[in-house]
C-alpha cells in the first residue's frame, strides 16, 4: 500500500502557505527608486524621466545652482525641484552669431541670481548649451546624443560646431 498525501491535503497546504505569504508580504512595498541627482552629464535624461515632465518643461536653477525649479509646460508656475542637485557653481555658455563663446547671464528670480535655464521639449530636444564647473566642461546637445565631457571650453565649442554641422547636413545624422 502506497502512503502519500491526498489531493485534498495538498490543496490545504498550498492554501495555508498562500495565506501566510500574502499576510506576511502584503504590507511590504518596494521602495520607489529615487531619481539620480542632477549632474551636467545626466541632466536631460533625468528631467525627461521625472514626474514633472509632461511634454514640455523648463528647468531654472538659482543661488549658484544650489536650488532648482521645474515648470511643466509654458503656462504653469515654477515648482521647487525636490530631488538631488549636483550643479553647484555651474557657468553656462552659448555660441553667438560669430561662433564665439558667450557666457549666459539670465537675470533674477525671487531676488536670487539665475545661473541656468534649460527648456525640454516633447520631441526629445532641449536647449543646446555648454556647462562648466570645478570638475570639467560639458556639452549638452539640443537634439540627439548624450551630454559629453570635454577637456576645455574650446573643445566643447568644437563639439557644438561638429554637432551643428551634423544636424544641418541633409541626412548625415540619420
Amino acid at each position: 500500500m502506497h502512503k502519500g498525501f491526498s489531493l485534498l491535503e495538498l490543496l490545504i497546504v498550498i492554501l495555508i502557505v498562500s495565506v501566510i505569504y500574502f499576510l506576511g508580504f502584503s504590507g511590504i512595498e518596494r521602495p520607489e527608486s529615487k531619481p539620480k541627482a542632477l549632474t551636467p552629464l545626466n541632466l536631460k535624461s533625468v528631467i525627461m524621466k521625472s514626474k514633472g515632465f509632461h511634454g514640455e518643461a523648463t528647468l531654472m536653477c538659482v543661488d549658484k545652482c544650489r536650488s532648482c525649479y521645474l515648470r511643466s509646460g509654458v503656462q504653469n508656475a515654477f515648482a521647487p525641484y525636490e530631488n538631488g542637485i549636483d550643479l553647484k557653481d555651474i557657468e553656462a555658455y552659448t555660441l553667438d552669431e560669430r561662433e564665439s563663446l558667450l557666457r549666459l547671464e539670465y537675470g533674477r528670480y525671487r531676488d536670487k541670481k539665475i545661473c541656468l535655464v534649460l527648456d525640454f521639449y516633447q520631441n526629445g530636444s532641449s536647449t543646446q548649451i555648454i556647462l562648466k564647473d570645478d570638475e570639467g566642461v560639458y556639452f549638452l546637445p539640443s537634439f540627439f546624443g548624450e551630454a559629453q565631457k570635454a577637456d576645455s571650453l574650446e573643445d566643447a565649442k568644437e563639439l557644438w560646431l561638429k554637432n551643428s554641422d551634423l544636424v544641418s547636413n541633409s541626412g548625415d545624422f540619420y
